[in-house]
């Protein structure tokens, strides 16, 4: 993939990410996650390491789901390959949380979990979509 079309996918996947993160974590879900973590939280969110993760996740998601899905000339292939690396990469944080962190709720990791197939799975599929769209243009 060249440099330029990974830039473009990329910050077409940047948006589509956070409009679709920032509407669940900060008004459909807000509720929910504060009564299910809220006793885990810090006071104040530590945005470096936050912007980091989002910054290379969104990076994976291009190079793992949608490059290869563009190859295929499928969006159907980016939602899918989107959905199990979302999954894989949500459970290494909830299962982990799970086995390791006191008190850390079953039912919030599911529901994150969950989430997190959903939301990657998504932002796959509408990236690829974006880039099938692109190279018809």
């Amino acid at each position: 993939m060249p440099a330029v079309q990974f830039l473009k996918l990329y910050a077409a996947a940047i948006v589509i990410f956070f409009a679709i993160d920032l509407t669940w974590l900060g008004v459909v879900a807000k509720k929910f996650y504060a009564e299910q973590m809220g006793h885990l939280l810090r006071p104040d969110v530590q945005w470096g390491p936050a912007i980091l993760f989002y910054l290379i996740y969104v990076a994976a998601i291009v190079v793992l789901c949608v490059k290869p899905a563009l190859e295929r000339e499928s969006v159907g292939y980016a939602v899918a390959l989107g959905a199990l690396f979302g999954l894989a990469a949500y459970a290494a944080f909830d299962l982990t949380s799970l086995a390791l962190l006191k008190d850390f709720p079953v039912k919030g990791a599911v529901v994150d979990l969950i989430w997190g197939t959903v939301l990657t799975g998504s932002v796959a599929g509408l990236t690829a979509a974006v880039g099938r769209w692109m190279q018809a243009g």
